[in-house]
């Protein structure tokens, strides 16, 4: 069957309807939906006109557009741009756009947008698969155009150069500042100081009582736990007005140098501009220690005893994780003794143990190398019955309290005995010695590259060397043996200072006074201890009471 054509009607009419221009049908479109998004890099007071002029010029830019209906300005001020997460108005933006209810963004540059190569290459993406436009308005961008990948590519690069550019200067200045000894205080975290008229710290009479309980507390024995409970029981509070006292808080302020007067710079650094984390400095970078910036609450001595007494709990509780049991024990702010009572045969800790008989119960002191190996490393320490031993402790530190100043006269004699005050120049004239060693033996190695010079050379090396090694030896020993008798002197005023203000005349044992005064208690015989107070000074007991 053949198909036959259609004519068409010879009346028919064909009538153009022609399109309307877009002024026409912009009514009956719907309105594009703008948003903008402002950033100023700083909240300094300079950038406040910046920051409110970017607000002001997209909200009449977005007014006056009769194709744009506004869907709001998003503006962080005085934010980083290296971290989305920390641009809140930012955050709220997309949250919007993946709503759809933003259909275009504005923005002044790719470097307000982002600084961070990768967020921005991440967000720009996201937003084009959702249709939504971004316009950097300085670079001329529209990133719905499908050639600008590669533009916005390089310019991201370029906004994280920048950035990390500004990083590098802003720490260059700090550094600079620090080198001055400019201090930087963060008095809402720092108890007992207030910034006072002259921009110094200024002390706060109230708040540095509770700093000076707790750095006596803890030469006291207490643990951090220990001090920390006994604060929030008080229901004293903290710098945040806060009455929760945890061990770290404690910790930092024992460990902070601010209350000796002194401030230490650097001691933490920001790794890269763009994950802004915070590392501590173990030498990296140079610290600069301002001695004398400020009135102290706490004395260099006190403060450096404080350290001390952590490295030491610190050292005997790493031993103890490692061995498990060991000769040295670990740390407890429990019992005084078991920091301070010893084996006089094998220089072992005793332990407080408890023993049932008969259905009572006995508090003994055993030695712990006897408890965990019997005679194999401890033949003869005896079992040390607790009452007997307080009763003997406590007669000893009376004994000590009425002869303090005898005690005090003779210690202070034997410490000036070994604080030689011609060290200094001992040890200048030891160092000057070993400065002309170096420069002989510097002489010495190009005569022992010529064979005629080479074999009295190399011998003069050797020699000098020996004088070398043997001059540092005599360095280090001085300084430390000075180091001890500066300590046992600061031990000798701390006791003197306690004993002055508080009676120390005892009915009963007490693990506090034990703390403040002795600095160990060595176990000769069943019968007899040996008392060593803080300073040196010794007295001997019976257990007996005889």
């Amino acid at each position: 069957m053949t198909g036959t054509a259609i004519t068409a009607p010879s009346n028919m009419r064909i009538v153009v309807i022609p399109a309307k221009s877009r002024e026409e049908t912009g009514q009956a479109q719907r309105l594009l939906r703008v948003a903008a998004y402002c950033r100023v890099s700083t909240d300094q007071e300079e950038q406040e006109s910046s920051y409110e002029a970017q607000i002001s010029y997209y909200t009449e830019k977005i007014g006056k557009n009769t194709e744009w209906q506004m869907a709001g300005i998003f503006a962080d001020e005085g934010i980083t741009g290296t971290q989305a997460k920390k641009r809140p108005e930012f955050l709220k933006m997309i949250r919007l756009c993946r709503q759809r209810k933003i259909d275009l963004i504005l923005t002044k540059s790719l470097s307000r947008f982002a600084r961070n190569t990768v967020d921005s290459l991440n967000y720009i993406r996201e937003l084009k698969a959702l249709g939504i436009a971004i316009i950097f308005e300085k670079e001329n961008i529209n990133t719905i155009e499908t050639d600008t990948e590669m533009m916005l590519t390089i310019m991201s690069c370029f906004a994280q150069a920048e950035s990390e550019s500004i990083s590098k200067n802003v720490s260059w200045g700090i550094r600079q500042s620090f080198k001055n000894g400019n201090v930087p205080i963060q008095y809402a975290k720092l108890l007992g100081y207030k910034k006072g008229e002259n921009g110094l710290p200024k002390i706060v009479p109230e708040e540095a009582e509770i700093v000076k309980e707790i750095f006596r507390s803890y030469l006291d024995g207490m643990s951090l736990r220990q001090i920390a409970d006994s604060l929030n029981s008080r229901g004293v509070k903290t710098k945040h007005k806060r009455t929760t006292w945890h061990s770290e808080i404690v910790k930092s302020i024992l460990v902070n140098e601010k209350y000796t007067g002194d401030a230490l710079l650097q001691k933490s650094y920001i790794t890269d501009c763009i994950t802004k984390k915070s590392r501590k400095n173990n030498g990296e970078l140079p610290m600069y220690l301002v001695k004398d910036h400020h009135d102290p609450i706490i004395s260099r001595a006190d403060f450096n005893r404080v350290q001390e007494e952590m490295a030491r709990r610190g050292a005997k509780k790493a031993i103890a994780n490692k061995l498990g049991k060991t000769e040295q024990g670990k740390y407890s702010a429990k019992y005084s003794l078991s920091e301070l009572l010893i084996c006089g045969e094998c220089g072992s800790h005793y332990r407080r143990v408890t023993w049932t008989a008969k259905g009572f119960k006995e508090i003994k002191w055993r030695c712990i190398n006897r408890i965990q190996y019997g005679k194999k490393k401890c033949h003869n320490s005896p079992t040390v019955d607790e009452q007997s031993l307080h009763k003997a402790i406590v007669e000893a530190i009376n004994e000590f309290c009425t002869v303090k100043d005898d005690v005090a006269k003779a210690l202070r004699e034997s410490i000036i005995e070994v604080l030689d005050p011609n060290l200094n120049g001992s040890v200048q004239a030891a160092q000057q010695r070993i400065d002309e060693l170096a420069h002989n033996i510097d002489e010495l190695i190009k005569l022992a590259t010529v064979p005629e010079t080479a074999t009295t050379a190399m011998a003069d090396i050797e020699k000098f060397s020996e004088e070398m090694k043997t001059l540092r030896e005599f360095i280090e020993t001085e300084k430390a043996k000075q180091m001890t008798a500066q300590r046992g002197s600061d031990e000798v005023d701390a006791i003197l200072k306690r004993l002055e203000n508080e009676d120390f005349a005892m009915t009963e044992y007490d693990d506090v006074a034990v703390r403040q005064l002795i600095e160990k208690v060595t176990v000769e015989s069943k019968d007899t201890i040996t008392i060593t107070f803080k300073g040196g000074f010794e007295i001997r007991k019976d257990l007996n009471g005889n």
